[in-house]
């Protein structure tokens, strides 16, 4: 008799999901997507009525949701918070700035910033949450949302091309370490999204050109173009993916 397959569910009721960045942008789009597969997520960023309105947004949709104001650059809150609140069987690491300029004109306060925030900030919750799930002997999935420009280069990007492809070495790293323990560790890459943090960039009309030129299906990306690779990441379906990068850019890296 002929055993017939069945796809791995991208369902995750019953787990815990935590969403860093949640109060706009990628990471707001990351907990609408995890609530939506039936995680209980909680939402985490620096302004709180943000956050608020976003955990009653997914109430309202059915989703199950809470939220808690925090800077993920204060190490020792993030260390108490997820020792608290934890553990949490998902992590979206979405949190990020971008502070541009030519390397020549990289001022230490913009180096500092980007690397404390996009790297620091994601090394030890990435930590603090794995050690809370080997604590309680569970499986989970942390997703350090990335770039494309973790993996090429771009022009005015030196500094926010070191964090991200720093978060690419690292997440390499966790994942070797952690894979005993179930622990799968992976980055998600986006093109340009259009969110406020990409807002500056878009907004000049030399430089979205250059952009709409390098994504070969032609179009800037959309916050919903990666709810869907989230939750992949996120749940069985991506069971045996760890330590690697799932690119989201339309082409971009193609060439």
């Amino acid at each position: 008799m002929t055993v017939f397959p069945r796809t791995p569910s991208f369902r995750l009721d019953g787990r815990r999901a935590l969403a860093t960045g949640a109060s706009s942008g990628i990471g707001l789009g990351a907990a609408a997507a995890l609530a939506e597969a039936g995680a209980e997520v909680t939402l985490v960023a620096r302004r709180a009525a943000e956050l608020e309105a976003v955990a009653a947004a997914i109430a309202a949709a059915g989703g199950r949701a809470r939220w808690h104001a925090l800077d993920v650059t204060d190490l020792g809150a993030v260390a108490a918070f997820v020792a608290a609140e934890g553990p949490f069987d998902v992590l979206v690491n979405s949190a990020g700035l971008a502070r541009h300029a030519p390397a020549l004109e990289t001022t230490p306060e913009d180096y500092d910033a980007a690397m404390a925030l996009n790297l620091r900030a994601a090394y030890f919750l990435t930590r603090e949450v794995a050690r809370g799930l080997i604590a309680a002997n569970r499986k989970g999935s942390l997703v350090n949302v990335s770039s494309q420009m973790g993996l090429v280069g771009g022009p005015d990007r030196a500094v926010y091309c070191a964090t991200k492809h720093a978060l690419e070495g690292m997440t390499k790293a966790m994942a070797l370490e952690w894979a005993p323990h179930g622990i799968r560790v992976n980055t998600l890459c986006p093109t340009f999204i259009r969110t406020p943090l990409a807002e500056k960039t878009l907004a000049n009309p030399e430089r979205r050109a250059w952009i709409l030129s390098k994504i070969k299906l032609g179009r800037l990306g959309e916050v919903e173009d990666l709810m869907g690779p989230i939750v992949f990441l996120a749940s069985d379906a991506s069971a045996l993916v760890t330590g690697t990068h799932l690119v989201v850019d339309g082409g971009w890296t193609a060439e």
